[in-house]
């Protein structure tokens, strides 16, 4: 038995595990392969259009019944700015004429929604049970009608304070995203990279401080990280990185590759391949540009000038452009299908937590 069940109640499902919203390297079919595995399936939708969101949540509803959690991004948008863009594209010519590129070529501007009227319209229409947001909060008049569909709203906190601030505007849990974490990094409330916590830091103050449930995510990939979640105060946990070398994600070939042969080391925290802070597998730009770099324009604007260059490097079997986002338990995933993957962890985890 699950010591804590708040979260399977909360969201109706199986297992207290989330599958994490991984833009741009997941779609449907990992949502449904973790959903089908008992646990709760995530659909990134910040790099989607209202229309592609709506017909993502159809495909989902079509495959699986479960409960669907649509996730997006709350973050201040910023506008471009020309100079600023202009110097960090002379900052990467080197890299365009290696590449055979041209520096002052247009690019297409970086694609990364904040939340808005239009997408809640979707999640009016299409009711699915949970929608959590990363970076804070959507303004209160958008979120109030998210909450009218009967939502259960989550949010994504990196330090106590966020968590007691998502809980003050009415989230009903909040993710405590540790230091070890893949992706962007959901800070809202500090700018403070080097500060951010570790989970096991972080999950017990975090559940001291607030009363809603506490979902541990950063390095948990598997059974021994799930069982810690609980003896720290968790009520469920958030996986992302182990599910990237599951048949159903969009990892490419070249991805894959890098997935495999990662270690403990090989993540870091930088700014440089969207202008706010994430972790992923440290490539040559990372390493050479960053990890962390002032001149990185305003998110998401500094990837854009990356876009030509990812694709020019990978057609020469590079990944020297390519942000690909893990945590520091990147070691620990599997090749194996998301619902076994799912079942799998959860099987492991009541092992451990039935022997302690």
């Amino acid at each position: 038995m699950w010591p804590d069940r708040r979260l399977i109640d909360l969201f109706g499902i199986e297992f207290p595990i989330v599958q994490a919203p991984m833009a741009g390297i997941m779609d449907t079919e990992l949502v449904i392969g973790a959903a089908e595995g008992g646990a709760l399936g995530s659909l990134p939708c910040a790099m989607l259009s209202p229309d592609k969101a709506r017909e993502q949540v159809g495909i989902v509803r079509q495959r699986v019944k479960a409960p669907v959690n649509m996730n997006f991004f709350a973050h201040r948008a910023v506008a471009a700015d020309p100079q600023r863009d202009a110097q960090w594209r002379m900052r990467l010519a080197s890299y365009y004429r290696e590449c055979d590129l041209d520096p002052s070529a247009p690019t297409a501007p970086a694609s990364r929604a904040r939340f808005d009227a239009a997408m809640c319209d979707v999640v009016e229409e299409v009711k699915p049970e949970v929608v959590s947001f990363h970076f804070g909060l959507p303004d209160k008049p958008l979120l109030d009608r998210v909450k009218a569909t009967g939502a259960v709203v989550v949010g994504c906190a990196t330090i106590v304070r966020e968590a007691v601030w998502l809980e003050e505007n009415g989230v009903d849990a909040v993710i405590a995203q540790g230091a070890e974490a893949g992706g962007h990094r959901s800070m809202f409330l500090t700018d403070n990279i080097a500060a951010q916590p570790g989970l096991f830091a972080l999950v017990p103050q975090m559940a001291d401080a607030v009363r809603v449930p506490i979902i541990a995510a950063g390095g948990v990939a598997d059974g021994r990280g799930i069982a810690a979640a609980f003896a720290l105060g968790a009520a469920g946990v958030q996986i992302g990185t182990a599910y990237l070398r599951c048949p159903e994600s969009r990892a490419s070939a070249l991805g894959r590759a890098a997935l495999a042969a990662a270690g403990d080391d090989s993540t870091v925290i930088t700014n440089v391949m969207t202008g706010r802070a994430a972790r992923g597998i440290a490539n040559r730009a990372m390493r050479e540009v960053g990890p962390v770099s002032p001149d990185a324009p305003a998110f998401p604007h500094a990837a854009a000038a990356f876009a030509p260059l990812r694709v020019a490097a990978e057609k020469k079997g590079k990944t020297d452009f390519t942000n690909l986002w893990a945590g520091q338990g990147v070691r620990l995933g599997r090749e194996m299908p998301a619902a076994e993957l799912t079942r799998a962890l959860a099987g492991d985890a009541l092992k451990r937590l039935s022997a302690l």
